[in-house]
């Protein structure tokens, strides 16, 4: 009888730490997503690197640069947090260093600007041949295929830099280079500006900021609460449709950086195909 308990009492409290491995699981996810488009003869391939906020992912962020390899994009973005306001730089320039070889292009986020440091940011990205978007657009011709990559900073602009551009001027001068049948990206760290978004004439718009709702529950809740937006965030992570306009939102990949655990809710390293 004393044996019968005891093994009760040993498989109880091992499903007891598997569920709460699995409420907490950490380990890095790759979430892809494909596109078709009229104005896309040769497939286009990117990777989406959002809210690192500098956390660790292996030895030189390795587990990270293995599956960017392993996808070859054709760019990989850094949609805002790259950095943190307090946590030191490290993790954020090992990452830079490792994808040397990649074009990378950025756009602010929320937390960078409240550092204090943005443009010291700013020229740290510059050192890694990184491009920063601030209402630009850049044209691309990649095996015969064109497309066009824009950006711009995050809201928090309009508070910290008035001798800039501010988010809806930039909005404006992005939405103004698009050409009708060239493939259009707008790379923006916050989700929720899809009013702005949908009639800016954008064919896909890529962003994070949501933390995927930091607290989910499978196929019940896709998040608890994103800044924002508030409680059961509309856009907390994945794909939407904006009429015209693709709206991927990925769930980040800040672990230890962040104030309250990420339940049901993987970091996750994003990838696009667009056909």
């Amino acid at each position: 009888m004393k044996r019968k308990t005891s093994l009760r009492i040993y498989i109880a409290f091992l499903l007891i730490v598997l569920l709460v491995f699995y409420v907490f699981d950490t380990r890095l996810l790759c979430v892809q997503y494909e596109f078709d488009s009229p104005k896309v003869d040769k497939e286009l391939r990117f990777a989406v690197v959002a809210d690192l906020h500098s956390c660790s992912y292996g030895t030189r962020q390795h587990r990270l640069v293995k599956e960017i390899e392993k996808y070859s994009p054709d760019a990989v973005f850094l949609v805002g947090d790259f950095f943190d306001d307090v946590k030191e730089d490290e993790g954020s320039i090992c990452l830079l260093q490792e994808l040397s070889g990649f074009d990378l292009y950025y756009v602010s986020g929320n937390h960078e600007w409240w550092s204090g440091r943005m443009y010291e940011m700013f020229d740290r990205l510059k050192e890694y041949e990184v491009i920063t978007l601030r209402g630009d657009t850049c044209f691309f011709e990649i095996n015969g295929q064109n497309f066009s990559v824009s950006g711009i900073d995050d809201p928090q602009t309009d508070v910290y830099d008035d001798s800039f551009l501010n988010w809806s001027e930039q909005l404006e001068k992005a939405s103004e280079s698009t050409e009708k049948n060239v493939f259009s990206i707008l790379l923006s760290h916050r989700p929720e500006k899809t009013s702005e978004y949908k009639d800016a004439g954008f064919d896909l718009v890529i962003s994070g900021h949501a933390h995927g709702g930091q607290f989910r529950v499978p196929y019940i809740l896709n998040g608890l609460y994103a800044p924002n937006q508030g409680f059961a965030p509309k856009y907390a992570g994945g794909q939407y449709d904006l009429g015209g306009t693709k709206l991927v939102v990925s769930r980040g990949l800040a672990k230890e950086t962040t104030r309250l655990p990420r339940v049901f809710n993987r970091p996750e390293l994003v990838f696009i195909t667009v056909k």
